[in-house]
């Protein structure tokens, strides 16, 4: 691939504060499901309060600008997904890769790159997390395995309760928490990334939620 990699202070990385984002938002939503008593609100329903923003209307982008305008926010979905910063950057890395492989510089035969960079990612992380799950069925589990301690400075005990509660959802929960709770997306554009239909990932979406507030319920 011959795009130029901008320089790492380009793009600072700020993982506690990522995380505390989504935290929040799963928070407010869980409290709003609560104070609403119900358990059927859909992702799509909630307004959308992301920063996501078009490359440059009125003609298609450039990969270049494509990964000057999106990777950061890629990566810090992968992270999310993978839990890893570094594999989260190769998983973005190859993404990109492959996008330029298959379509070169201009994207004007995709309908939405951004979209299709997303698929790429998730379908990543996914594989991911199936060589690891391999791996471990392997290896002995280290012993001792803590975060590093500048996050666990940095995340408040709530926002480690609630990412501790989503480690334990299945990966279709997670990824579409994730999807909807960091990269804003709507109903539609979660089920065309992972393959659903709108119906299912409403339902995921409410269970995820009800199994992640009866198990910040347990830790009270």
């Amino acid at each position: 691939m011959t795009t130029a990699t901008p320089p790492a202070t380009a793009v600072p990385w700020e993982r506690p504060a990522s995380w505390r984002r989504l935290t929040a938002a799963l928070r407010a939503r869980l409290l709003a499901r609560t104070r609403a008593g119900t358990t059927q609100a859909a992702p799509g329903t909630e307004p959308r309060t992301g920063t996501r923003t078009t490359v440059e209307a009125g003609r298609p982008p450039g990969i270049e600008e494509l990964y000057h305008h999106r990777r950061l926010s890629l990566v810090r979905l992968a992270v999310l997904l993978v839990d890893d910063l570094p594999t989260a950057e190769d998983v973005v890395q190859d993404a990109f890769t492959a996008l330029f492989r298959r379509h070169g510089h201009r994207l004007a035969r995709l309908d939405d790159p951004e979209a299709y960079l997303r698929t790429s990612v998730v379908n990543a992380a996914r594989s991911v997390l199936r060589r690891r799950r391999t791996a471990r069925a392997h290896t002995p589990v280290p012993e001792g395995h803590a975060p590093a301690p500048e996050e666990d400075v940095l995340l408040h005990e709530d926002h480690r309760e609630v990412l501790a509660a989503l480690g334990t959802l299945t990966r279709r929960q997670r990824e579409v928490l994730v999807l909807r709770y960091w990269s804003h997306l709507t109903e539609a554009e979660i089920a065309t990334t992972l393959g659903l239909s709108r119906g299912a990932v409403k339902s995921t979406a409410s269970r995820a939620l009800d199994a992640l507030g009866r198990r910040l319920e347990g830790l009270r």
